[in-house]
């Protein structure tokens, strides 16, 4: 059984995987920062960075992902 809402689920489900495939082709960095405070007062401080990509697109150089041409070696 198809009702209305079984369409909008199918578009969320390839817009996740387009978007999930956007990511891992390209990567991403997500920063942040955590403190806990007390009466103004610094207590902790956490600085959390993550990189998610896949390993195809780590290890392939920057300049090929963006069509640049890689400079000439010198030896």
């Amino acid at each position: 059984m198809t009702g209305p809402g079984t369409e909008v689920d199918d578009q969320r489900r390839v817009a996740l995987v387009d978007l999930l495939d956007r990511v891992l082709a390209g990567g991403v960095v997500i920063s942040g920062d955590i403190k806990l405070a007390i009466a103004d007062v610094d207590l902790v401080q956490i600085s959390l960075r993550a990189l998610i990509s896949s390993i195809s697109a780590l290890s392939t150089p920057a300049g090929a992902l963006r069509g640049v041409p890689k400079p000439p070696d010198d030896g």
